[in-house]
């Protein structure tokens, strides 16, 4: 791809892996699932959800403190209030959190509380703030814009890295179509395509591409099946009750049925998920390593 030189693949074998924490990592031979809902709302609210998907299990949790809307008007996030709820709950659960950052200004103080920093669809050229994270210690979620090609998506990965931040995770969460029956289209295309593009880790969204909840299922079985490492997905002990995004967002008993049915899908395309033997297996080694 052109102008693309760090996070090109450059043999078919060449891997990176991401670590999260001392026990997980992107990458690998593991699935990794991301779940939690959209905004942090209250200490009871993030508690009800670790405690309940720790055993399903999922591998991170997830959680928006500065919210970027459409509406001015909408609920912005908690803020500093919100990573302190997010600090606790990581503490106590043992989970890593991903959570958002909007600015510069917020790196910082963002980092100290999270285990992975997401850059939003809205803020995927946003060039100043990928070269900021290139400085950031701390390993970086990137979704796709939600009209950005896959070279534009790849190229802000570039921005990344050759800023000095190589622990980038690509995430495709839908682009925008003509067809407003979903939120987004899943492009599960561009998912295989960027297999063979990028040595990068790449997780899918199913949530924002879905919109419906009833659809989200389905789709993370298909991102499994056609290559992804791993998913983030959002949920919520009273959906109907989110502050935000409250059509996408499953219930917790539907967001452990969810990580429990992709075992037979990820066994079947040669991977597993954490906390199960490997069934069927692609051998790897420390040289995927990059």
């Amino acid at each position: 791809m052109q102008g693309a030189t760090l996070v090109t693949k450059l043999t078919s074998d060449h891997k990176t892996i991401v670590p999260l924490s001392d026990l997980v990592s992107i990458g690998g031979a593991e699935i990794v699932i991301i779940g939690g809902p959209c905004t942090v709302e209250s200490l009871s609210q993030m508690e009800t959800v670790a405690r309940t998907l720790k055993s399903a299990p999922i591998q991170a949790l997830r959680g928006g403190v500065y919210k970027p809307r459409t509406s001015p008007y909408a609920f912005q996030g908690m803020g500093s209030e919100g990573l302190e709820i997010l600090a606790s709950v990581r503490q106590r659960y043992d989970l890593p959190v991903v959570t958002e950052v909007m600015a510069i200004s917020q790196i910082e103080e963002i980092a100290a509380a999270a285990d992975m920093l997401q850059v939003g669809s809205r803020n995927m050229q946003n060039f100043d703030l990928l070269k900021a994270l290139g400085q950031a210690k701390k390993p970086i979620l990137l979704k796709r814009g939600l009209a950005a090609t896959i070279e534009e998506f790849v190229m802000a990965a570039e921005y990344i890295v050759s800023h000095g931040n190589s622990q980038v995770v690509l995430c495709e969460r839908g682009i925008r179509s003509f067809d407003a029956y979903t939120r987004n289209v899943l492009d599960l295309g561009a998912v295989a395509a960027l297999r063979q593009i990028t040595h990068l880790p790449i997780l899918v969204d199913p949530s924002h591409a879905a919109g419906k909840r009833e659809l989200i299922a389905d789709l993370s079985r298909a991102a499994i099946a056609c290559g992804a490492d791993g998913l983030i997905v959002e949920c919520h002990p009273d959906p109907e009750q989110s502050v935000s995004d409250a059509r996408q967002a499953l219930c917790l008993a539907d967001m452990v049925a969810l990580v429990r049915s992709l075992k037979p899908i990820a066994e079947a395309v040669g991977r597993k998920l954490y906390g199960t033997e490997l069934a069927l297996s692609t051998p790897r080694n420390s040289e995927e390593i990059a």
